[in-house]
């Protein structure tokens, strides 16, 4: 079943997190995760949750996407992420795919 990273992320310090930008995404792929959305313009219809800045990544499994999440590959990317944004990380497994109601 595959899983997603949802990622918020409020950028504090511009170019380290452009450096980040440009390394994380061999990373993601090394593990066998795409990304589906990063950044683009978001509108909150209901509610009051304001975003900064929306990433959602798709991983085959749960496992494997705690495999990239601790791995070493991406532990020096993630302490860069982490000291030039506020960041929330969210993991959820996906129930909706083909065949399968919501």
């Amino acid at each position: 079943m595959a899983a997603y990273a949802l990622v918020e992320i409020e950028v504090t310090e511009p170019e380290t997190y452009a450096r980040y930008r440009e390394i994380a995404p061999a990373i993601v792929a090394a593990f066998d995760g795409k990304y589906l959305m990063r950044g683009g313009v978001t509108e909150t219809v209901e509610g009051t949750w304001q975003p900064k800045r929306l990433v959602i990544l798709e991983f085959p499994s749960m496992q494997r996407l705690h495999e990239f999440y601790d791995s070493p590959e991406y532990a020096e990317a993630k302490l860069m992420r982490q000291r030039s944004t506020k960041t929330t990380f969210v993991f959820c497994e996906g129930l909706a795919s083909p065949g399968i109601p919501l």
